[in-house]
This record gives C-alpha cells, sequence and structure tokens, in this order.
C-alpha cells in the first residue's frame, strides 16, 4: 500500500507537468513562510527545565519556593576580583548601594553589605581579600535579553566607579553568556556547513550541479522547516539553542543523502531511458521506498524520544520530528523534480548516455564486494575484531556532571565560576538547600539537633540555619559540602543523605519530612532520570525500527542482521570516538547526555546505509544468487553510501565548531560512528554476514 502511493506521487513528480508544479508549490510555500510566519530563532531559549515536575529535588524547590517566597526568582553571583592588593569592604559596599538605588530592572535582592555585623560580611570575602563573592538574585519573568541589559548596567558602573573586574556568574550569568554564545555560533554552524559540503560534493563528484542541487533542496527545506517551527514557538513550543543546532545539522545531512541517494540511481536509469522523465520514474520505482523510509527510521527515532522524562531529551522530539516529516516529504518530491529539471545536466561534465556499462569491474567498491563474497568468513572476523577492540574502551567511560566545564575557557560566567573555585571553598559554589516540613512547632534546641545530624553526614562541610517560618514548623537549612558540588563523589554523598534521611531524622528525635534542592540535589535526580532514559529509548527504539525493517523486507533475519551489525557499531563508535577525544582534543570525560544522542542519530541514521545495501540486495536477489547479488548490491551502493557517508560525517563534524565542548564530543563521536558504519558495517560486515549465513535454495 505505501510503496503504491509513494510510486503513484513520485511518478506524478517526474512528469513535466508535475515537475513544474512540484517546484512551484515548494517555491510559494518557501516565499509565503519567509515573508509572513515567525523564525525559530525568535522562540529559542539558552535552557530548559530538564527535570519532570515530580523529581524529589524539583518537589523540594517548590516548598523552598511556597514557605519562604523571597527564595524565589533568578540567582546571579557578582564575582569582584582585585589586580591591586585587597578589596575594601567599602568599595563593595559603595558599588552594592548604587545597584540598588539605581532600580535597575528585574534586580531583586542586593545584600547590604554595611548592615552586617563585620564577621557576617567577612563570608563573602576570599581568605586573601582579593576576592569578593555577592549574591544577587533577578525576578524570574525577567527575559534573558532584559536580564543581560541589567547585567551590563551593573558591570559599566563597576568599570566607571572601580578598578575592579566583575564576573556575573550562578544561573543567571550562564543563561545571558549561554544566549550571545549561540546567537554568534549560529551564523558559524549554517555557513560552515554549507561550505564543507559544497567542497565536497565538487571534489568527490567533480561537478557543479551535483554539489549545487543537493544544496539547493536542503536551502528550500531548511527554510521551510525554521519557519514551521517559528509558527510553533510561537504557539508556545521551547526549543533550546541546543536543540535547533542539531536540528539544522540533521536537516543538511539527511537531505543530502537522501538527495545522493536519488541522483545516484537516477544515473544509472539514464544509461538505460532516452527520457530524463521516465529514467527519474524507474529510479524512483526502486529508491523511493527506501529513502522514504530510511526517513521514516530517523522518524520513528525522534517520535521515540517522547517517551523520555528528561525535558532535554523531550525537547527534541517534537522539533527533530517536524523537520523529519518535512524532508520525508522533500525526499519524494522536491529533490527528485529539482534532478528531473536538470536532467543530464545535472551530472556535466560526465553525462550518462544510454547504453554506456552500469558497473565499473574494477571499481575500488566491486574490489571490495567480490573479496566479501569469496572469503565471507575472514571479512566478519576481519571487521568484527577491529569493533570489539573499539568497543573495550567503554570500561573507561567517565563522566561529566559540571555543565560550566562545556564552556569556552573565556566565557565571563565560566572564568566568575572558576575564581569562586579556585578562593572559596568548592562547597561554596552551590550549597544545597535542606528544607525540614515538621508536624510539630521545633524548638531551638531540636532545630540545632537536626542541624548536628546534618553536618555529621560524609562530605559535609558545613549547615547553618537560613530561615524558619513564623509557627517554627518549617526549617530551611544551607548545606554546604567539602568537594566540588558537581563532582561524583559528591552527588553520590548526596544521594545517600537523601535515602537515609529517615536515619537522619530519627537520630534527631524529630518527626517529618526532609526535602533537598538546588544543583548537587537535581544532578542525582539527573542522573537517574538520565539512566532510566537510556534504557528506555534504547529498548524502545530498537524494538520499532526493528519491526520497521521487517515491513520493509518483508524478512525477518535481514533485520536480524541489520540491526545487531548498527548495535554493534554504536558500542564502537562511543568507544572509539571517547578514546580518540581524550587522545586528540584532552577530553577524559563527557557529558552523560553523549550516549543518548550519539545512540539515537547514529542507530536512526546509520541503519539508512543498510536499508540501502539490502534493497539493492534483494532486488538483485531474484535474478542471482546470494554471492552475485552481494557483489552487485556492493558495487552498486558502495560509491554513493562511501559519498554520503564522508559527506554525512563531515555535517556532524561541523558541531565541532560549536562552543559548547557537550556537542564538540557529540558530533566527533557520530561522526566517528558514521565512517565506521560507511566502511566496516556496510562494505565488509553486513555483507560478509549475507554471504556466510544465507545460502540459495535448492530448484
Amino acid at each position: 500500500m505505501m510503496r503504491k502511493l509513494i510510486q503513484a506521487i513520485t511518478d506524478r513528480v517526474s512528469t513535466k507537468k508535475g515537475m513544474c508544479i512540484t517546484l512551484a508549490a515548494w517555491l510559494v510555500l518557501t516565499v509565503a513562510l519567509a515573508l509572513f510566519a515567525p523564525s525559530v530563532r525568535d522562540y529559542q531559549v539558552s535552557k530548559i527545565d530538564s527535570l519532570p515536575e515530580d523529581a524529589k529535588s524539583v518537589i523540594a524547590q517548590a516548598k523552598v519556593d511556597k514557605y519562604f517566597k523571597d527564595s524565589k526568582g533568578i540567582p546571579a553571583i557578582l564575582v569582584f576580583q582585585s589586580d591591586k592588593g585587597e578589596i575594601a569592604y567599602s568599595d563593595i559596599a559603595k558599588i552594592l548601594e548604587q545597584t540598588e538605588n539605581e532600580k535597575i530592572e528585574g534586580v531583586q535582592q542586593v545584600v547590604d553589605l554595611s548592615a552586617l555585623p563585620t564577621q557576617a560580611a567577612a563570608g563573602f570575602f576570599s581568605e586573601d581579600k582579593t576576592t569578593a563573592l555577592i549574591p544577587l538574585t533577578f525576578d524570574s519573568s525577567l527575559e534573558t535579553k532584559e536580564m543581560q541589559k541589567s547585567i551590563n548596567i551593573i558591570s559599566d558602573f563597576v568599570k566607571d566607579t572601580s578598578n575592579l573586574k566583575l564576573y556575573v556568574t550562578g544561573p543567571a550569568g550562564i543563561s545571558t553568556d549561554t544566549v550571545e554564545l549561540f546567537s554568534r555560533a549560529d551564523l558559524v554552524l549554517i555557513f560552515s556547513t554549507v561550505g564543507i559540503i559544497l567542497v565536497l560534493l565538487i571534489v568527490i563528484y567533480r561537478s557543479p550541479l551535483l554539489a549545487f542541487i543537493p544544496l539547493l533542496g536542503a536551502i528550500f527545506v531548511y527554510e521551510v522547516v525554521t519557519q514551521v517551527l517559528g509558527i510553533m514557538g510561537k504557539g508556545g513550543l521551547v526549543m533550546s539553542s541546543q536543540t535547533v543546532s542539531i536540528m539544522s545539522i540533521l536537516l543538511f545531512a539527511a537531505v543530502i543523502d537522501y538527495s545522493l541517494f536519488v541522483f545516484s540511481r537516477y544515473r544509472e536509469e539514464l544509461k538505460n531511458h532516452e527520457s530524463k522523465y521516465e529514467a527519474m520514474q524507474a529510479a524512483m520505482k526502486e529508491t523511493g521506498m527506501p529513502v522514504f523510509f530510511s526517513g521514516g527510521t530517523v522518524l520513528v527515532a525522534m517520535l521515540v524520544l517522547f517517551f523520555a522524562e528528561s525535558g532535554d531529551y523531550r525537547n527534541f522530539a517534537p522539533t527533530f520530528a517536524t523537520t523529519m516529516v518535512i524532508i520525508m516529504a522533500a525526499s519524494i518530491t522536491l529533490i527528485p523534480a529539482l534532478f528531473t529539471l536538470f536532467g543530464r545536466k545535472s551530472f556535466w561534465p560526465r553525462i550518462p548516455k544510454v547504453g554506456k556499462e552500469t558497473i565499473h569491474k574494477q571499481t575500488f567498491w566491486s574490489k571490495v564486494g567480490r573479496f566479501v563474497t569469496k572469503k565471507p568468513g575472514i571479512s566478519v572476523a576481519i571487521a568484527s575484531i577491529i569493533l570489539v577492540l573499539a568497543a573495550s574502551n567503554l570500561f573507561n567511560l567517565k563522566y561529566e556532571f559540571d555543565t560550566m566545564k562545556s564552556f569556552p575557557d573565556d566565557m565571563p560566567s565560566r572564568q566568575g565560576y572558576e575564581i569562586l573555585e579556585d578562593k572559596f571553598e568548592k562547597g561554596t559554589l552551590a550549597p544545597t538547600t535542606v528544607l525540614f516540613e515538621a508536624k510539630q512547632a521545633l524548638t531551638a534546641e531540636q532545630v540545632e539537633k537536626l542541624r548536628n545530624a546534618l553536618a555529621d553526614q560524609e562530605q559535609v562541610s558545613t549547615v547553618r540555619v537560613n530561615n524558619i517560618t513564623e509557627d517554627q514548623k518549617v526549617i530551611n537549612y544551607s548545606l554546604t559540602f567539602d568537594g566540588n558540588p558537581y563532582a561524583t563523589d559528591t552527588m553520590d554523598a548526596m544521594e545517600k543523605i537523601i535515602n537515609t534521611k529517615e536515619e537522619v531524622l530519627d537520630e534527631s528525635n524529630v518527626s517529618g519530612e526532609l526535602y533537598f534542592a538546588g544543583e548537587t540535589a537535581s544532578k542525582v535526580d539527573d542522573r537517574s532520570v538520565n539512566n532510566r532514559d537510556i534504557l528506555l529509548i534504547v529498548v524502545l527504539e530498537t524494538i520499532l525500527i526493528f519491526v520497521m525493517l521487517i515491513i520493509l523486507t518483508k524478512s525477518f533475519k535481514m533485520p536480524i542482521y541489520m540491526m545487531g551489525t548498527i548495535l554493534i557499531s554504536f558500542l564502537a563508535a562511543l568507544g572509539l570516538g571517547t578514546f580518540l577525544s581524550n587522545l586528540f582534543f584532552d577530553i577524559g570525560s563527557i557529558s552523560d547526555r553523549v550516549p543518548l544522542y550519539a545512540f539515537v542519530f547514529l542507530v536512526a541514521l546509520g541503519i539508512d546505509y543498510n536499508i540501502m545495501l539490502i534493497s539493492r540486495f534483494q532486488e538483485e536477489r531474484g535474478n542471482h544468487s546470494v554471492k552475485e547479488a552481494v557483489e552487485i548490491a556492493v558495487a552498486n551502493t558502495g560509491g554513493v553510501i562511501s559519498s554520503a557517508g564522508i559527506i554525512l560525517a563531515a555535517t556532524f563534524a561541523v558541531l565541532m565548531t560549536q562552543p559548547v565542548e557537550l556537542l564538540f564530543v557529540f558530533g566527533f563521536i557520530v561522526a566517528v560512528g558514521i565512517l565506521l558504519d560507511t566502511f566496516l558495517i556496510r562494505g565488509i560486515l553486513l555483507p560478509g554476514l549475507i554471504v556466510f549465513l544465507e545460502k540459495d535454495k535448492l530448484d
């Protein structure tokens, strides 16, 4: 049913009239959206809430906000540093007083340093008195750009009235810096992507039009997607800058990939048909379904992310799913129409002519195909050993939970953060808020006893009382750990305290409920949610794509070969990618988001190449033996898949231009994985397994 529908569409698109209508429709749609629809750039944000509402730390923060309304808002940390000796209390007090008097938009709370006792005020200064740490709170309703203006006002005042350097860190500083970073990085990303694709297409195919046509199609699709997402953003969809960056790469990568599959088969059919329209109809008859299905596997992979609990993963789902739907539509309408428009001229100066040989027996992939069919056991063994060795590095995998370490060294909020890390106790970077909700009013003795019990826990440095409600039933403690609040050891200690909180209460002889909020508690929840999401998404995506492959191939064994090799390839890519990241870029640990990001994209995009190979194998299997069909399939698809793989890997490698280490490592690992898929999996392992395990039926 689906095959007939796609064939009917591509048959119509490949006629002269259908081609003109298709191109006109895409042109009108693109221009209309460009003129009247908002852009996705107007609605992207620097960060989204990653934890679900029922996460323990989220519930705890809601409790804190409920009982202590002054705690609401977006916290910032003003880091003052002097290059000329000690900072005088009076200098900081003057700056803070001026900040208060200026009534700067959105500034809710400023510490009145002059009103504090000397001992209390000293806590805001480093031991050598060269650095001061001043907390400040912005109104939570403030937009990031408005917050940036307010921070700039404070920075300008400090610059004009003192010799101190000011760095603004904390959530407010990080948020404003991130928006500014990505506003510059977006242009670098797009121009780098287009540039590298253009260069590679020209180098590989040595034809200006073969480089121009796929990019033209990608630009049309990009404009439509960004405006459609802009409409969705206006309707309430929140998209992070990170999501939009990866979406851009996915779009160009997929459109170019599918264009290569289409024009590769089109070139073959132009050697069998005089009419360019008939040639495209014949090409899309065999290519339309695999290309559309390839897009479908990516779409399914993105839709599965709706089942994730983490907001980071779930944010991908609507954005990427929308992108893939538009790409899939373009792959069977816009792309064939563009190539049909240019016809044989698309391949100038190597114009295909009717009757010309379609398979060159001396090409690299023809030789690979012959070797694999003659020695399948050796081929499978060599590929398997390489993949297992690459995957073995997973035992050395280390995760980094400190998101600040992912940003550029010269980002002001990171500089301020690292100054604090150097000049103050590491735990003061992000204290944990502990809220105790008692059933009865507490005495001063009980409050102190609970404080001592919390202070006695492993790796806890200090615990102090922040606030108490008027009815004496709710206490707000500030707990500081010895180590960095984002370190794995600190997170483990936090998790242990959370899991043994009943014992802490029993030791204190109080009855009620303990809640833990703050960065460390959030990271503990985030780690737990991430582990759950990885397991769920990997299982769901594997099952759904496996079922889709059964429908496409009408076989049970072929999908096992296809999914098995792709899963092995993913493990090898993650192991080899992290090893090379450490070797070449000195990145010893990665964000815990990277494995799932890499899995989703490597499986969804890598399976495309297996689909193209198996589809051609099954097509040739009707007239040839298993060995002959594999050899023909490898020879015919090898060139286009290797070209597509190189371009796809280079496209994802463009993410290495981004100012966030998470995207850098993700782009690098996906690039490594795609090259493994292209040359080792699709070229050697999968065809070797088919020859080794599939047998010709006896007449």
